[in-house]
């Protein structure tokens, strides 16, 4: 099992898992993905559903509830947090964990499967707490996800740092190329090979369908 996480927001931590879990289940793999917290969730008859969190369920070979996959939902696109202020919800590090645990029980049986993040690595979960410590206490891996765009070596490198400082394992890092303007694409690329220690899992071009099935021929999961 894998933590992802990316270097900000926009980073595309969603299109990238849903490429992995589709790359994990054209190999033949049993795959799941999921999403502990999800904000900007849209109001259904079945209930608070997210986009992101849809997309992992429509890439995992895996099939559980809605609710297994993401237990926190909140429907203003803002900071959990502070969704979680304003409506009273417990989301610290041990609550978080305590929504996870029925699922985990689960992992067995996948031969792949991945956590997806929100947010950056020290996304806040109020009084002082951080997502990055539910990780911590897991032990998990991580994936990063590196939106390529002007900046994102600083974010990186700066990510990198935080996670290695947090006791934890960087499996691999992926390049999305979120940006297709962005100056010197190959070059920053080149940077980021030499910056980052852990193994590249792939970089994906900018593409214009955006589907997990198209990201997924650029990937690479054989090294996890």
């Amino acid at each position: 099992m894998y933590f992802v996480t990316g270097t900000d927001t926009d980073c595309g931590k969603t299109f990238i898992s849903s490429a992995l879990l589709c790359k994990a289940a054209s190999q033949g793999r049993a795959s799941l993905g999921l999403k502990p917290i999800a904000s900007g969730c849209e109001e259904t008859e079945q209930g608070l559903r997210n986009s992101d969190a849809l997309s992992l369920i429509a890439q995992s070979t895996i099939e559980l509830d809605y609710e297994q996959v993401n237990p926190v939902s909140f429907k203003p696109a803002i900071a959990p947090h502070i969704a979680a202020m304003q409506t009273s919800v417990d989301i610290s590090p041990d609550t978080v964990i305590k929504h996870l645990s029925p699922t985990l029980s689960l992992v067995n049986e996948a031969d792949f499967c991945l956590v997806e993040g929100a947010g950056g690595w020290r996304l806040p979960l109020g009084e002082g707490a951080f997502l990055s410590q539910a990780v911590q206490a897991l032990s998990l891996p991580v994936i990063l996800v590196v939106g390529v765009k002007l900046g994102c070596l600083n974010h990186a490198v700066l990510t990198q740092e935080a996670i290695l400082v947090d006791g934890l394992e960087i499996a691999g890092w992926v390049g999305n190329i979120v940006d297709a303007d962005t100056s010197c694409i190959e070059e920053n690329l080149a940077s980021l090979h030499q910056l980052m220690s852990s193994p590249c899992l792939g970089v994906v071009p900018h593409l214009s369908n955006g589907s997990a099935e198209e990201a997924a021929k650029y990937l690479t999961i054989l090294l996890l």
